[in-house]
């Protein structure tokens, strides 16, 4: 993967990215064409997966493990954007790179990223039994950050109104599906891998402990101190001014910040200023009824 090429990327106007579908799931185009190789990827078994929902803290989650990985040294976590340390296995940017090629490039251990449902998962990071943390973010939230998202990225496909986006998303016509049917996914096969399943809300309203529930799920003990100062340099307000994990780094023909930075605000009740009540109500009603069939819950405001 060539950063260069990642920073002068030319893209006209009009150019977005399209999609299609692998088994029912939207995905941008070149992940649909690349489909068999990134199936077939082979996960090593001291590989650690990253999973999540798009939009539901993967930046964050990605920085905290890495810091934890070296010992709280900051130094060391800005030797590359996020996206090289931490490969996005079914990312591909024709003509600069793939994060296939990435992961294939980096000495074991590795750290990986993926946005796939688990039964898109690269059925070896299951059969290794890697571990993997999972990240869940309340949906109405997460809606709304991966609106703006669309709206910068042209990575995405145009997300159109908010109205409009808001009737996508309830229909699980968004890349990587159904939120429903992802954040379910992963929560029923929790206790049959070595799976960390954590919530956003958590990690917001109390980061030490989520933190130290990643540091020892990995393997690592860590003082006191050297937990204070993951917090402090995984904060929202400290990780938006980082160039290593804001997303700075990419052309902003293909991310375009002034039009919604890529870490927007960071919150938990932000969809408060996006939904009208009648779509609270329409919301509220299509969440207890997919919701019905499970134990796992969210919060939407802490």
């Amino acid at each position: 993967m060539d950063l260069n090429k990642i920073k002068d990327l030319k893209i006209t106007p009009e150019e977005r990215i399209t999609v299609n579908y692998v088994k029912g799931i939207l995905q941008p185009t070149p992940t649909c064409e690349s489909w068999d190789q990134i199936w077939n990827f082979q996960a090593k078994p001291d590989d650690l997966l990253i999973s999540t929902y798009p939009k539901a803290g993967t930046t964050w989650t990605q920085e905290i493990v890495d810091l934890i990985q070296n010992n709280g040294d900051i130094e060391k976590s800005k030797r590359a954007p996020t996206f090289v340390r931490m490969p996005f296995i079914e990312w591909i940017l024709p003509g600069v790179g793939s994060g296939l090629e990435r992961a294939n490039e980096l000495p074991s251990p590795r750290t990986l990223k993926t946005h796939l449902p688990i039964e898109l998962t690269p059925p070896s990071f299951l059969e290794k039994n890697c571990k993997i943390i999972y990240v869940a973010r309340n949906p109405k939230d997460n809606m709304v950050s991966y609106y703006h998202f669309h709206r910068m990225n042209k990575g995405l496909p145009d997300p159109g109104t908010w109205d409009e986006y808001f009737e996508s998303f309830l229909a699980g016509k968004v890349c990587w599906g159904s939120w429903y049917n992802h954040v379910k996914g992963w929560w029923n096969v929790k206790d049959q891998y070595q799976i960390l399943y954590l919530f956003y809300e958590d990690m917001k309203q109390n980061p030490k402990q989520e933190i130290q529930k990643m540091a020892k799920f990995i393997g690592k003990d860590l003082d006191d101190k050297v937990l204070e100062k993951i917090v402090h340099h995984t904060s929202f307000d400290i990780m938006k001014n980082n160039p290593m994990a804001n997303y700075s780094m990419v052309s902003s023909e293909l991310m375009n910040h002034s039009i919604s930075p890529f870490m927007r605000k960071g919150t938990v009740g932000d969809w408060k200023n996006h939904f009208t009540v009648a779509q609270n109500e329409r919301f509220d009603e299509d969440y207890k009824k997919n919701m019905a069939n499970t134990t796992l819950t969210f919060n939407f405001q802490v």
